[in-house]
């Protein structure tokens, strides 16, 4: 069985720029929904605003909102991939030619909406990866924070949280995701100097769990993959005995279920499972 966490790093490499992905048919959409053929199940969430290095527009985020509420009650769906059209781009962050042009009252309306966004994406039921394909900075990286693993391009320079030196401070949950995946000191580092941090030392931080190799991929089943994603979330909610209660909870749900059923006989078979999230 091809292991999921195994093979993360292998969604980037050659195809991290997601040529893979037919954008034609969407090109005129900012953000979009698409599966990638060659991996059955992974579907991509794209970001297309290859002039503006993605930068988030009001347009951008609606757009990302609503795939947002697509893809959650869509159970073909094993794993999401976040990433941009463009090779060598992530994303830059909040669209700060559009932000000069708006009122207060539309700031904070945009603010309130990429914080629900964000919180949609982090809920989302299946594994979600963000494929940093170039820079991702301030609402850009806030963004990747806010999916389950990070693979980084071997050739990326650019990621960090430069918000304080425009005298700012990262406002779409920068604050708080990261400093729940690399540590307080750490954080603080990044944010206090706004530095920009590689590829190699995001891996270094633990800011990314990868950096992208030429390899190909594989997934687990997706019925265990939603569970373990259920059980691993609501870790830091519930106390030690509450949570093993959780998890035994959820273990159960799986026992009975068709692809639980094929991973033994494959196992006794000695073959590849066929899993089909029943």
């Amino acid at each position: 069985m091809l292991m999921f966490a195994r093979h993360v790093p292998r969604l980037a490499g050659k195809t991290l720029g997601v040529r893979f992905i037919q954008v034609e048919a969407a090109a005129e959409k900012q953000a979009f929904l698409r599966p990638i053929e060659s991996h059955p199940g992974v579907w991509g969430l794209a970001l297309n605003r290859p002039k503006s290095k993605n930068a988030i527009s009001v347009a951008l985020l609606q757009q990302l909102r609503e795939c947002l509420e697509t893809v959650q009650y869509d159970k073909s769906v094993r794993a999401l991939v976040l990433h941009s059209t463009t090779v060598g781009s992530f994303c830059a962050g909040a669209d700060l030619i559009e932000r000069r042009t708006m009122s207060q009252v539309q700031v904070n309306k945009f603010l309130a909406d990429l914080r629900d966004a964000l919180g949609k994406l982090e809920a989302l039921p299946m594994p979600t990866i963000a494929a940093i394909d170039g820079p991702a900075l301030g609402g850009g990286l806030e963004m990747s924070l806010a999916c389950d693993l990070r693979v980084a391009g071997h050739n990326v320079t650019k990621i960090g949280l430069p918000e304080t030196g425009l005298g700012i401070i990262p406002g779409a949950g920068g604050t708080q995701r990261v400093t729940r995946i690399i540590g307080p000191s750490r954080a603080k580092d990044l944010v206090f100097t706004a530095r920009s941090l590689t590829a190699t030392e995001c891996l270094e931080w633990g800011l990314v769990n990868y950096v992208s190799t030429p390899e190909t991929t594989g997934y687990d089943p997706p019925l265990a993959l939603r569970a373990a994603k259920q059980a691993i979330s609501r870790s830091d909610d519930l106390a030690l005995e509450t949570g093993l209660d959780f998890e035994r909870a959820t273990y159960e749900t799986l026992l009975k279920t068709q692809d639980r059923l094929e991973a033994l006989s494959a196992f006794k078979e000695k073959r590849k499972p066929m899993f089909t999230g029943e």
